[in-house]
């Protein structure tokens, strides 16, 4: 399982022990959606002028993805991501992450049912995991396993 070096999933503010989400989503929600494409300032712009979305950029090493903020609270409303390092393989589509209980259970049941996984599983931390998948219509969405 690849691993992921940093998180846009959960992000601390400096000095506090804020997050920008909850500690455990619930299974069968909705954690967070995200856009991975080759030219993530673009599309960072373009939704900020169309949305009105307040870019953050989140440190991905040697470049950063961007958390896209809602103008009037700062919370983050979705990412938008380089499609590079473990993000290289992502079709450049909205891709929402639904939380499940064991990744390794609902893989099983992606291809027992007809869909494709595209990518991962991906590790994102202590128990934390990811894979893209297609469901069998040709729907993609990520299926998160959220870890302790």
């Amino acid at each position: 399982m690849e691993e992921m070096s940093g998180s846009r999933y959960k992000r601390k503010d400096p000095g506090t022990e804020k997050t920008d989400m909850p500690d455990k989503p619930a299974p069968g929600t909705i954690a967070w959606t995200d856009l991975t494409v080759p030219d993530a300032e673009g599309l960072r712009d373009f939704y900020a002028r169309v949305v009105g979305w307040l870019p953050e950029p989140v440190a991905m090493g040697d470049y950063s993805d961007f958390s896209m903020n809602v103008p009037s609270s700062g919370e983050p409303a979705a990412g938008i991501c380089h499609a590079r390092g473990v993000n290289a393989d992502l079709p450049p589509v909205w891709i929402v992450y639904l939380v499940v209980e064991d990744l390794e259970n609902s893989l099983t049941g992606v291809r027992e049912g007809g869909g494709e996984i595209l990518a991962g599983p991906k590790g994102m931390g202590p128990g934390s995991a990811y894979a893209v998948i297609r469901d069998p219509a040709g729907a993609v969405a990520a299926l998160y396993q959220v870890g302790d």
